[in-house]
C-alpha cells in the first residue's frame, strides 16, 4: 500500500510522514467511464497518459495551450469503476493516469508527446520515483492509429538520443475504458498546494526532471545563442548600450516608423 512521504531534499535526509490517501465517502467516487462524458467536440481529440502518480500530472498539460479538461483517473484494466485503493492494492490492472481533450490544429499531439517525456523517468519500468508498482508504470496510450504511430517514433526517437544509457520502458498500448478517480484526486495541486510542492520534491521528480531536461535544455541554448543572448534571455540581465549588431541600423521597420512619427526624421 503506498504511503506518501515527504522529504524536503529529494531521496536523501530525514523523511517526514506525508499526508496518506484516504478513502472519500461513498457519493464523492465518480462510477462512469471517462469516455462517455468527456467533450467530444468535432475539433478536439482525447490524449491518455500514464505518468506515476496522477497529481503530479495534471498541472503540466493543463498549463499547455490548446488543452482542456484534464482528468485523473484509472485505466488500461480489466475491473469496472474501480477504487483508489482496489488500483493501490494490484487487483485491477488499471494504472493511475491522466486524459484530456485537446485541438491539435492548437497543440499537435508531437508536443503533447515531449511533453510527456519530460515529465516522467521513462528508464524505470518499475514505477515512477517514490511509487513503486505496476499501476504506476508509464504509459502512452492511443486512441487511433496515427497516435500510436507518433508515439513509437517519439519513442524511438528518444532511445536513440543518447540522452538515456538505459533502454526506454514506457509502454504503449490502446486505449481503453477510463474511470474518473474520486473527487478528491481532482486538481489536487489546487487544492492541496502545499502538500502538492512537498510531495513532487519529496518524490524526487522535481529533481530528476531538473537534472534530465531543464539542465540539457539550457546547454542547448547556450550552443545555440551567443553568450549576451543567453545572459537577456535566460538571465534577466540587460544588453549594453551601442554593443549590437543593429544599434545604428537605419532601414525602416516598425520601430523606426512609430519613432518618426513621435519624434520627427531620425
Amino acid at each position: 500500500m503506498r504511503n506518501r512521504m515527504v522529504c524536503p531534499g529529494g531521496y536523501s535526509g530525514t523523511a517526514v510522514q506525508a499526508e496518506s490517501k484516504s478513502m472519500p465517502d461513498p457519493e464523492d467516487i465518480t462510477h462512469e467511464c471517462h469516455n462517455a462524458n468527456i467533450n467530444n467536440d468535432r475539433t478536439d481529440n482525447l490524449a491518455t497518459f500514464a505518468g506515476g502518480c496522477f497529481w503530479c500530472m495534471v498541472a503540466p498539460f493543463e498549463r499547455q495551450h490548446g488543452v482542456k479538461q484534464v482528468i485523473s483517473g484509472y485505466t488500461g484494466g480489466y475491473k469496472a469503476s474501480p477504487t483508489y485503493q482496489e488500483v493501490l492494492g494490484g487487483s485491477t490492472g488499471h494504472f493511475e493516469a491522466v486524459q484530456f481533450t485537446f485541438d491539435p490544429a492548437i497543440c499537435p499531439y508531437t508536443e503533447l508527446l515531449d511533453l510527456f517525456w519530460q515529465q516522467i523517468d521513462p528508464t524505470d519500468p518499475g514505477g515512477q520515483f517514490y511509487d513503486r508498482g505496476e499501476s504506476y508504470r508509464t504509459v502512452i496510450f492511443y486512441h487511433d492509429e496515427n497516435q500510436k504511430r507518433l508515439a513509437e517514433a517519439s519513442k524511438k526517437a528518444l532511445a536513440e538520443s543518447g540522452k538515456f544509457d538505459k533502454p526506454i520502458t514506457t509502454l504503449i498500448l490502446p486505449a481503453s475504458a477510463f474511470y474518473p478517480a474520486e473527487e478528491y484526486h481532482q486538481d489536487y495541486h489546487k487544492k492541496n498546494p502545499v502538500h502538492y510542492e512537498q510531495y513532487r520534491i519529496g518524490s524526487g521528480r522535481d529533481t530528476f526532471i531538473r537534472c534530465h531536461w531543464e539542465k540539457p535544455y539550457k546547454e542547448d541554448l547556450k550552443k545555440r545563442l551567443t553568450p549576451l543572448q543567453y545572459e537577456v534571455t535566460q538571465n534577466n540581465a540587460t544588453e549594453p548600450p551601442f554593443q549590437n549588431e543593429f544599434w545604428d541600423n537605419s532601414e525602416e521597420g516598425p520601430s523606426r516608423i512609430a519613432a518618426e512619427k513621435t519624434y520627427g526624421q531620425l
